[in-house]
């Protein structure tokens, strides 16, 4: 809720000021937003004004704007916000009929003679004076204005959307690390061997190519492998963020109101 600083009563010359407000009741919580302004066709003073309520502000409500104030921060009627929420579903095609209009005073409890009402083009409007008064007084309300013979009850309803907004977000990084990996890998040497043979006839040539007793040394070369190591970066996958959409269940908990009506009487007392 918020309060309001009295301004001044809206007049054909603050019209193009009302339109696009923001528009509270009489205990300063919000209602909607004012769209049309309509002018009485014979005072052409403002009457109603429309304004867009429910979800989205997707219905526009008559509201009587003759005794209302425009202050700094928009315009205040002098009725509920549940009594603008269950007004009666006029179409807003530019203008009301009497009927119409007598629809409209009566469920608003006010009283004054009916003649039609045109939305105004900002501050400029067509009168058409001269329509029967078909505004009346039926019936009599105790605890207020004058109104009909039938009490409206009233009840609030839930109207649930949704709404998409950002509540995280994901990164892909990559980042180098190390690990050691061990492999196994065959490797040869060679190693020396002695080996003897007698003295043959094939062979005694050989051995006797020589003093017969000397130093002598013989030299062979070893070979071996041993591991070799080489490291290669190839590529090895692709990666990538996608987004999957996935549906859950939300409860939504909200208090609603809604009127009852009782009869009182010598004898009665019952809850309807």
């Amino acid at each position: 809720m918020i309060g309001l600083e009295r301004y001044r009563m809206i007049g054909t010359d603050t019209i193009s000021r009302v339109i696009g407000q923001d528009v509270y009741d009489e205990a300063g919580e919000k209602i909607g937003s004012a769209s049309e302004v309509y002018l009485d066709d014979e005072t052409g003073q403002p009457e109603w004004v429309t304004v867009r309520t429910g979800l989205f502000g997707t219905k526009e409500s008559f509201v009587p704007i003759r005794d209302a104030d425009l202050t700094n921060d928009g315009v205040r009627v002098p009725v509920s916000k549940a009594r603008v929420k269950d007004a009666p579903k006029i179409d807003t095609d530019g203008h009301l009929s009497p009927q119409e209009e007598q629809e409209l005073y009566r469920y608003y409890g006010l009283g004054g003679q009916t003649t039609g009402t045109e939305t105004a083009a900002m501050t400029e409007t067509t009168g058409m004076a001269g329509q029967t008064d078909t505004r009346g007084t039926v019936g009599h309300d105790t605890s207020g204005p004058t109104t009909d013979n039938a009490m409206t009850r009233s009840e609030e309803h839930l109207n649930v959307g949704t709404r998409s907004e950002e509540v995280g977000r994901a990164r892909l990084r990559k980042y180098v690390v190390s690990e050691n990996v061990t492999e196994t890998v065959p490797v040869s040497h060679e190693e020396v061997r002695l080996e003897r043979e007698p003295i043959t006839d094939a062979n005694v040539g050989n051995a006797m190519d020589g003093p017969a007793i000397s130093e002598e040394e013989h030299e062979v070369v070893l070979h071996g492998e041993r591991p070799v190591v080489e490291k290669e970066a190839v590529p090895v996958e692709r990666i990538r963020l996608d987004k999957t959409t996935v549906t859950e269940q939300t409860q939504v908990n909200e208090t609603l109101r809604k009127e009852e009506v009782e009869i009182e009487g010598d004898d009665t007392n019952r809850r309807m």
